[in-house]
């Protein structure tokens, strides 16, 4: 019988109802064709990338803005790097957990998450990043907009602009940077995939049902709550090649809602 799923991350689920690694890596044959082109740029319709580095602000980022497309491509090689909480224990425990649902490998850093939101220098930012980076090259950097994901978290933009000024000076090496593509309408709802965006995704009944499993059994959310209310079947990103003003890009489209 086919799980009866609603609109929010919190489908019924059944004893042992998680995806062994051979049902994910079919789901993601399955899936990887369904890609929505959505503009004239050139993104790939099949995921040729190897070697895959994201880049995000907290555990549980990688997941909420980009769980489906890693869950999707199991046969990549995954780094993901979050920039705070590592002294986080309970935090820290829950993302290393979820590295191994996601097939992938994690590391941690620690810079500033007070409430206060205390502006970072970007110098630190990018220090941060580049102590953490695991060695070697990339096919792809995923990482937040410029302009975040929901009205306002300063560490998501924060490390979005450290992440492009490395990628663009030559510090990060990587064919393509994508960055998430969402928005809250100013605070007005919950954040949704901008139609816009150079690729959008629709994930299966499988791999969204995983999503929402690392969300809300692995980093314990509530099923009510705003993260399991985001961890939605779509997922969207801006795509940006070398050569690509991404400052000037992201003023004109994201604007498209």
């Amino acid at each position: 019988m086919a799980k009866k799923l609603s609109q929010n991350c919190h489908p019924e689920r059944s004893e042992g109802s998680d995806l062994s690694k051979r049902e994910i890596l079919r789901c993601a044959q399955n899936d990887v064709m369904r890609f929505e082109i959505v503009s004239k740029r050139k993104v790939r319709r099949t995921f040729e990338f190897g070697s895959c580095l994201v880049i995000v602000a907290h555990p549980d980022d990688e997941t909420l803005w980009a769980g489906g497309m890693i869950l999707m491509h199991p046969q990549a090689r995954w780094n993901i790097v979050t920039l705070c909480r590592r002294s986080d224990r309970k935090r820290a425990e829950r993302f290393f957990k979820a590295m191994e649902c996601l097939g992938a490998r994690g590391r941690m850093g620690d810079l500033d998450d007070g409430p206060q939101q205390k502006p970072l220098d970007e110098r630190e930012v990018e220090d941060t990043i580049i102590k953490l980076l695991p060695s070697g090259k990339f096919d792809l950097i995923i990482t937040h907009s410029l302009l975040g994901e929901y009205t306002r978290h300063k560490r998501h933009e924060e490390t979005a602009k450290a992440v492009c000024g490395l990628w663009k000076s030559g510090k990060l090496s990587a064919e393509q940077m994508w960055m998430f593509a969402y928005e809250d309408g100013g605070s007005k709802k919950l954040p949704k995939p901008i139609r816009g965006a150079d690729l959008r995704i629709k994930l299966s009944d499988d791999i969204w049902h995983k999503k929402c499993y690392i969300i809300t059994e692995i980093y314990g959310f509530r099923a009510d709550s705003f993260e399991a209310k985001t961890a939605g079947r779509k997922e969207a990103f801006w795509c940006f090649g070398a050569g690509d003003d991404v400052e000037r890009r992201l003023a004109g489209r994201s604007k498209e809602k």
